[in-house]
């Protein structure tokens, strides 16, 4: 799978994993997911994933912690990209797919002992990390799945992860974690910092 990385994901990392910030980077995080996928959605659709998108981010974002024991950041990231692909797909969504219905096996496999450790399956994206009060229901759209389009996907890079730097290139496995990371250059993370000094 095709993702980026920059200065800004390191920061969230970070911040995710810090005592007393995390719970305001997580609340960051899923908030910008479910904007950034709601755009991608239908309009008619966007209002009524909402509610959905929030609670499925918000249980992702325990998966990106526990991967971040096993592997670096970029697959850490990816991870959670996959299982919402596995939701989108299981749904219909397949606007808002990140890539093509016939990569989802392969981009299960890839993390098939990370995914088995945790109960992770198509058809149950979540596994362990889904939430005791649930996620919140909404609706199908099925009949995308006869047909599918999905004008975001990027297909082709099923076969490990790929990372667009911020220069704009792309290498294999993402970049080394810088040494020194501010966690204020994560969106919406400033106010957060000062709080805490």
């Amino acid at each position: 799978m095709k993702i980026r990385q920059n200065v800004k994901h390191f920061a969230f990392k970070t911040a995710l994993t810090a005592p007393v910030i995390s719970d305001v980077a997580n609340e960051k995080l899923v908030d910008m997911h479910t904007g950034i996928f709601l755009k991608k959605a239908d309009e008619e659709h966007r209002e009524e994933r909402r509610e959905h998108l929030d609670d499925f981010f918000d249980a992702t974002m325990d998966t990106y912690v526990a991967a971040l024991d096993h592997m670096p950041e970029a697959e850490a990231r990816e991870i959670t990209h996959i299982q919402a692909n596995f939701d989108f797909f299981n749904h219909g969504w397949t606007e808002m797919m990140e890539f093509p219905t016939d990569e989802l096996d392969q981009h299960y496999d890839r993390y098939e002992s990370f995914f088995q450790a945790y109960d992770i399956t198509i058809d149950d994206p979540l596994g362990a990390f889904h939430p005791e009060d649930g996620v919140a229901d909404a609706p199908s759209t099925p009949e995308k799945l006869d047909d599918p389009v999905h004008p975001y996907a990027e297909g082709g890079f099923a076969d490990d992860v790929y990372v667009e730097t911020a220069d704009g290139e792309v290498v294999v496995g993402g970049q080394e974690e810088p040494e020194d990371v501010d966690i204020s250059e994560a969106p919406g993370m400033v106010d957060a910092v000062e709080d805490e000094e």
